[in-house]
């Protein structure tokens, strides 16, 4: 495999957002009279979009659509004041996306976050690293694990899938990857666990952001 570039998730990948979505979300459950929840709940609940983050944490007696779509526009209005509060990027990050620069590897983002949301949040925590393409949910495109949305990020990179990896840090992210002939790229510091990236097809499994700069340097077989 010719590496060429990387997309990767945002949520749990590039980014800890963990604190502000509970905040926001505990906020508006609060605000409904319904139960709150931990973080450890919430690393089990995001990824699969907002809508997907209401459903699952509304008791089961409350999920019908008219409360899901009033949670949800709640919530939309809670996190976009406080997105960045909290959330920070990951230790390695920073240097990692260094790394891909020196290399010359192109970089991307493709998120389940609203994309105008996604947007704000690469614009102001990487500033200056020159991500060409960044997409978020609801720019059009089909949310994750469909491959619609990555496959028109690689179109816009200008690279085949077969020369891209995706990280992420789900099964929603690996089998975006298996889906879309892309290169699934599991990041171990995010919000799921060891054993669901590899149970939904992980073909790496990164410790440390910077082991994706041993496998663009062929130090880790793909």
């Amino acid at each position: 495999m010719k590496l060429e570039g990387v997309i990767f998730d945002l949520d749990g990948t590039l980014v800890n957002s963990l604190e502000d979505i509970a905040d926001s979300m505990n906020s508006v459950l609060g605000e409904y009279g319904f139960p709150t929840h931990g973080p450890t709940e919430y690393k089990a609940f995001v990824g699969g979009g907002m809508r997907n983050l209401v459903v699952r944490s509304l008791p089961e007696e409350a999920r019908d659509e008219a409360r899901i779509a009033l949670c949800r526009d709640s919530l939309l209005k809670e996190y976009s004041m406080n997105c960045l509060k909290k959330t920070r990027p990951y230790e390695g990050i920073t240097d990692l996306l260094d790394g891909l620069d020196r290399r010359r590897i192109k970089r991307a983002v493709f998120s389940n976050k609203i994309d105008h949301l996604t947007k704000r949040i690469v614009e102001a925590l990487f500033p200056g690293r020159l991500f060409p393409v960044v997409v978020g949910a609801g720019a059009g495109m089909p949310e994750k694990p469909d491959p619609t949305g990555v496959l028109s990020v690689a179109r816009q990179l200008g690279i085949e899938p077969e020369h891209l990896i995706y990280v992420g840090d789900s099964d929603v992210d690996m089998e975006t990857a298996h889906n879309s002939g892309m290169y699934p790229a599991g990041a171990l510091w995010g919000f799921r666990t060891r054993e669901e990236l590899i149970a939904h097809g992980a073909g790496s499994l990164l410790e440390h952001p910077l082991d994706l700069l041993r496998i663009v340097d062929g130090e880790s077989r793909i």
